[in-house]
């Protein structure tokens, strides 16, 4: 049977000198120590990446520094792992970085893990019996609590069979991440190679990546294309989230990337300032913090001076959890559900870490409750994705949100965005108001009630009209419109809204006049019908109509509005049966003579240039006819008559 690789990575951590590369190095045939001043210093300065076989699964495994100095190493390392193998010596026994290490791996979120009492061969059995009974108390109420506590030596073996079991164990019991989201890979280290060029290191943290991508390296913005790839140190087409991989990119120039730099795919990241995150403190410090301290902000493989401030309340004590902003000294790039720890500027001490919920583009004020609440909502949905996506529906700005965008604002992938948008559409959570643009079912009932307000009011002012015009109607909602287009389509379907002569109106509304505007439109009608070409200016109709220029001015509005007048310009209407007329004889003329000049029309309607003219305008406007220079084609195919 081959071995099967699989996106597991593991990682070792505890005090310095308790043996954790010497049992990488046993268990893998691999020195992760590789620079020169560690094989002096006989410490790891930096990461080690090593492949493990276990069983028949490839997995990675991680070797981080222990000494207090290279700390923020050791998170870079940890923020990668899905499992720990937790080092701790026989002769010395729980030590300062072993309590550091053990609350980082905490606050970075791992939950699973096995022992490793090593150097027992430098030991008594008396002395084994009392120091694991001492590491037993130590674990209590840490997610290592029910870890098995394995004796073992690295130099005689004594132990590793069983050790080894338990790791096996460990590996079947981690699920591998999910590899659908979008790549990004944060920089552990990069380097040059002759014939190959540059070479970027490090864990992905979520998503795939093949050769040929082109990828872009942040912050610096820089594009470049994947050449090859290496995964456990072995030739690979792809890597994948929890893989130990290295990237070639031969286009990008080594000596300007640094540790905390990050490789991404398209525009899904940026590098930001201000993060919105969720905080616990530990416990074991005793320390308050107050809004304003500045500390050392580690997530992914970059480290950063922040400044913390609280969302609610001027401190935070040992062992509360509260949500906080963080401004952080440069931009780093980093996403939803992403771990972060603090540490102390002086003295330098792990004093907490987190969730990242966000990045948000100021400073939020917290003085307001609409504020407040919303953060808490927010650091609640961050935690699930389905949740999330519902999330940046809700709060669409206006009010309804593309999926390009939500795809964009979520870090999820078209793809898996797509299901999840089904799911909700499925629950009646969201709706798709037109292509890919989608709205929460909460926001359509309270913007559907405004619309009919809307409409409702314009009915009381206005009882004569059949309705109000979709650019009225628009103008009024106040929203964009796609979005506005999207509701009165869906206030439509529901019967909700009924649109009428191109006018919308409430289903049970029907125009009101009293006797004399009843008879004034007819009046006025009449001369409209009476003189087709020749229409009437409002000036005439005062007197046949014995009515004052106010009363004709509304009654043309209300023509205009039923339909039964049509402006063809400012201030030239004609009644629809003109219009109607008007466009059939020119059609027949053109069908049969195949053009028409601008002059001849005058004859076929007998009446004047006047109107003539504006009414060949208006049939080129309305997608009738076609001018060039004074002779007008028609347009193919010619739809229906239209009053427009």
């Amino acid at each position: 049977m081959g071995t099967v690789q699989t996106n597991i990575t593991l990682g070792t951590a505890g005090h310095i000198d308790h043996g954790k590369t010497a049992l990488i190095k046993c268990l893998t045939g691999c020195d992760t120590d590789r620079l020169k001043a560690e094989k002096q210093r006989g410490m790891s300065i930096e990461l080690g990446f090593a492949p493990c076989r276990i069983s028949d699964m490839e997995i990675g495994i991680v070797d981080v520094p222990g000494h207090e100095n290279f700390i923020k190493t050791m998170v870079a390392g940890a923020s990668g792992i899905d499992g720990v193998i937790f080092v701790i010596a026989a002769d010395d026994g729980v030590m300062p970085q072993t309590r550091e290490h053990l609350d980082i791996l905490t606050l970075l979120g791992v939950k699973h893990g096995i022992v490793a009492l090593t150097k027992v061969d430098c030991v008594e059995s008396d002395h084994l019996q009392i120091v694991t009974a001492k590491v037993k108390n130590f674990l209590m109420g840490t997610f290592l609590e029910n870890a098995p506590i394995l004796p073992l030596s690295s130099i005689t073996g004594q132990g590793f069979d069983t050790f080894y079991e338990a790791l096996k164990k460990l590996v079947g019991i981690i699920k591998p991440k999910k590899i659908d989201g979008v790549f990004r890979l944060p920089v552990e280290r990069t380097f040059s190679l002759k014939g190959y060029g540059t070479v970027v290191t490090g864990i992905p943290v979520s998503g795939s990546v093949k050769t040929s991508d082109e990828v872009v390296l942040l912050p610096q913005g820089t594009k470049g294309r994947i050449k090859a790839i290496q995964v456990y140190k072995r030739d690979s087409d792809i890597a994948i989230s929890g893989q130990c991989a290295a990237l070639n990119i031969p286009h990008w120039d080594h000596k300007t990337i640094r540790r905390g730099n990050v490789v991404t795919l398209g525009e899904y990241f940026s590098p930001q300032q201000w993060y919105l995150c969720t905080l616990h403190v530990l416990g074991s410090n005793r320390l308050s913090l107050e809004t304003g301290t500045q500390m050392k902000f580690h997530t992914g493989t970059s480290e950063v001076v922040s400044t913390m401030y609280l969302m609610q309340g001027n401190s935070v004590t040992a062992g509360q959890e509260c949500i906080v902003q963080f401004k952080l000294s440069e931009p780093v790039v980093a996403g939803p559900r992403d771990r972060f720890i603090l540490r102390s500027l002086s003295p330098v001490q792990t004093v907490g870490g987190g969730m990242i919920i966000e990045a948000v583009p100021k400073k939020l004020k917290r003085s307001h409750p609409a504020i407040l609440q919303d953060v808490q909502t927010r650091a609640k949905a961050v935690l699930v994705q389905k949740d999330f996506v519902e999330y940046g529906i809700k709060t669409a700005k206006t009010l309804a949100i593309g999926q390009a965008e939500l795809s964009l604002r979520t870090k999820i992938p078209p793809e898996s965005l797509k299901q999840i948008l089904a799911a909700l559409i499925h629950e009646s959570k969201i709706l798709n108001l037109a292509l890919k643009l989608y709205i929460h079912s909460d926001t359509v009932a309270l913007v559907q009630q405004r619309l009919l307000n809307i409409v409702s009011e314009f009915h009381s002012k206005r009882p004569e009209s059949p309705g109000m015009s979709f650019e009225q109607f628009s103008e009024a909602s106040g929203l964009e419109k796609n979005v506005f287009n999207g509701l009165v389509k869906l206030l439509i379907s529901q019967g909700k809204l009924a649109e009428r002569n191109h006018r919308l109106a409430l289903p049970d509304h029907r125009e009101t006049f009293s006797e004399d505007e009843q008879k004034l439109l007819e009046t006025v009608e009449s001369l409209f019908s009476e003189r087709p070409f020749n229409p009437p200016k409002c000036e005439e109709i005062i007197e046949p109509a014995a009515t004052t220029p106010e009363k004709v001015q509304k009654i043309l509005q209300i023509l205009i509005e039923q339909e039964r007048l049509v402006r063809v310009e400012n201030n030239l209407l004609f009644h629809c049966k003109a219009i109607d007329q008007a466009r059939q004889i020119l059609i027949s003329f053109i069908n049969k003579e195949g053009r028409l000049e601008s002059v001849k029309f005058k004859y076929l309607l007998d009446t004047s240039r006047k109107f003539a003219i504006p009414l060949l305008d208006y049939f080129d406007r309305i997608g009738v006819t076609r001018r060039v220079g004074n002779t007008r084609y028609l347009k193919t195919p010619v739809g229906p008559v239209s009053d427009s």
